[in-house]
């Protein structure tokens, strides 16, 4: 296999404590009330919508020989 002749400079990955900044980032800004009252709005309508489809789903995923029953005509139960 071939080597590099030039040397990896690892060494700034040790003397990353020393370059740390002492500045520290300006404080989140509060949510409003209407922001919130929004947000939670937006996530009852995804959880309703995925209720929703569940439950009008779940007879669609259910096998059972109930459909097959229903789908055969009077004509064929007479002969």
């Amino acid at each position: 296999m071939f080597r590099r002749k030039e040397a990896v400079p690892f060494a700034f990955v040790a003397e990353a404590d020393h370059f740390r900044s002492n500045v520290t980032p300006p404080p989140r800004e509060r949510l409003s009330a209407s922001q919130i009252v929004g947000r939670t709005l937006l996530g009852l309508t995804v959880v309703a919508g995925l209720v929703g489809s569940l439950v009008l789903g779940m007879p669609s995923l259910q096998s059972g020989d109930s459909a097959t029953r229903q789908q055969q005509s009077e004509a064929s139960d007479n002969r």
